[in-house]
């Protein structure tokens, strides 16, 4: 019987994940919108246009690697969403840990980069190598914070660690025992969604939208896909680090939309950096504040 409810919190941790997450592909839409004045989208948008794009006829292929790229974009998501615990699903977080975790949260970015080259766009060629540039620089500060937090709590288990912070209470979350770390991590999150000011790899106005240049139809559906994915996965995995993952289900989508909130404003607020600019200030800002945090938790 434990294998049953294991085989079914398998399929519904990622079907969860992908509806909250088009739920919060709305909510930045619906932020934005706000922040600029205007009406936004209603709320079943995001789910017209998975339907939209992945109701098209019309499809091309430019070859067997274009279409495992997509696979792996959306594919590292379905996996990293069955170690990341929720209440009431476990799924094989007891098994994985956070560090094997962190290796499937950079499948997308390399699924991408295989996708898209396969093209040979040059403006798709351009994109991706600015964005494995910035899966780089956000990278380095986020295996900071990993091992900040995991050190502290004396375990790689995430399922450890949220439970840490639950039994100590509000007192002892992550934001107030690791401050550093935690805004070394918020940093963090802003570049790992790919999102202003570092929303170098798309650039629409420069590169023709980058990687996505040569993605219609379903390959652009899978895209989008692994958007909402992302959303809930990063913003997820902030909540259980430093905000005391969630008691029900209320409170972690309370946590975690409060969570997109402060990067989707960012956003909307500041310009693009180049790429020169997102190395720098990931390589200096949230590297320094994150060492100086695992400094203190040593």
């Amino acid at each position: 019987m434990m294998v049953v409810d294991l085989l079914i919190e398998l399929l519904l941790m990622p079907l969860v994940a992908f509806l909250v997450g088009l739920v919060m592909v709305l909510w930045m839409r619906r932020l934005g919108a706000r922040i600029q004045r205007r009406v936004g989208p209603p709320f079943l948008q995001p789910l017209y246009d998975v339907v939209k794009l992945f109701g098209k006829e019309t499809q091309i292929s430019h070859g067997v690697l274009h279409d495992i790229g997509i696979i792996m974009a959306m594919g590292g998501y379905i996996a990293a969403e069955t170690l990341l615990p929720v209440p009431g699903m476990d799924g094989v977080a007891a098994y994985g840990g956070i560090i094997t975790l962190t290796y499937l949260m950079m499948i997308p970015s390399l699924g991408l980069a295989l996708g898209v080259g396969q093209c040979a766009n040059p403006n798709g060629s351009i994109g991706i190598s600015r964005a494995l540039t910035a899966m780089l620089a956000y990278d380095v500060p986020f295996v900071i914070v990993v091992f900040g937090v995991a050190y502290h709590a004396g375990s790689a288990n995430l399922i450890e660690i949220i439970d840490g912070q639950q039994q100590a209470g509000v007192a002892g979350w992550g934001l107030f025992e690791m401050p550093l770390l935690a805004i070394a991590g918020l940093i963090t999150l802003q570049g790992s969604l790919g999102k202003q000011p570092f929303e170098v790899y798309v650039a629409p106005a420069e590169i023709a939208t980058g990687p996505m240049v040569e993605m219609g139809g379903k390959y652009l559906g899978g895209l989008f896909v692994m958007q909402a994915f992302q959303f809930y996965t990063a913003t997820v995995l902030y909540v259980s680090l430093f905000l005391g993952g969630g008691t029900n289900w209320i409170d972690l989508l309370l946590k975690s939309f409060l969570v997109l909130t402060i990067p989707v404003s960012v956003a909307y607020l500041f310009p693009r950096y180049r790429t020169e600019d997102l190395v720098r200030l990931l390589w200096k800002w949230p590297v320094m504040i994150g060492l100086l945090g695992v400094a203190f938790v040593v």
